[in-house]
């Protein structure tokens, strides 16, 4: 394995100051993400660079100016929270397909066919999106990007986003073991814990997940839980 695959530079631009530190690329991505919390284990070397491909190091008069300390792990720890991480080629393509993943099953739990009121199959999201051409940002939040491609979808997959309302019951013996997966679906509106031990509640959920949920509150009670659309 060559240098260039084992360490990536985190770069990060203050007051016309160039900074870059040499990190390990899955584990400064997971510091980033808070996944893990010593800044060490992310670092090649605790050296702060002004070229790091260069070998040229930043002098403690400028960390101090940009940073307010020479320390060189605080400053790491802003170059890696606050700056960009140079991603390896495969890195890329795993964050990318990850992401693709996680927007898909997005809209296919939030969305419905209006023709029908069914969800679509994560696969025919999945091949909708090919066809816009959507470039898929690693670092951008799932919901917010699946918003947009939501809107570019619409020329050519029927979609509407809708949330419905669900009347359920629980017989008293499923109550107690039905109520945290109840809380899974959606947010409970309204609840009542009725005398015999039987829980009642209004709970609203993404309609794409209506299938889903009867399916799951079905195997839970055995099928004695009572559940009907409200709106």
């Amino acid at each position: 394995m060559g240098m260039g695959e084992k360490y990536t530079i985190a770069r990060f631009t203050k007051d016309n100051g160039h900074f870059e530190v040499l990190v390990k690329p899955e584990k400064a991505l997971q510091y980033r993400m808070g996944k893990i919390l010593a800044i060490t284990e992310a670092l090649a070397t605790e050296t702060i660079f002004s070229d790091a491909n260069k070998g040229t190091k930043v002098s403690e008069e400028a960390l101090r100016k940009a940073f307010g300390t020479t320390e060189p792990l605080k400053v790491a720890e802003t170059i890696l929270k606050k700056g960009t991480i140079q991603l390896t080629t495969e890195q890329r393509r795993k964050m990318i397909e990850n992401k693709r993943k996680q927007i898909t099953a997005f809209i296919a739990r939030q969305c419905v066919d209006p023709r029908t009121n069914l969800p679509h199959p994560p696969l025919r999201v999945e091949q909708a999106m090919e066809q816009i051409h959507y470039s898929i940002d690693t670092f951008k939040p799932v919901e917010e990007q699946a918003k947009e491609i939501i809107k570019l979808l619409r020329s050519v997959l029927p979609l509407k986003m809708e949330q419905v309302s669900i009347g359920v019951r629980i017989p008293p013996e499923y109550a107690a073991k039905a109520y945290g997966t109840i809380k899974g679906f959606g947010t409970i509106k309204r609840e009542e814990w009725r005398g015999d031990g039987s829980w009642h509640g209004v709970l609203e959920m993404p309609a794409g997940l209506y299938g889903p949920f009867l399916e799951k509150i079905g195997e839970i009670t055995k099928g004695r839980a009572e559940a009907k659309m409200l709106s």
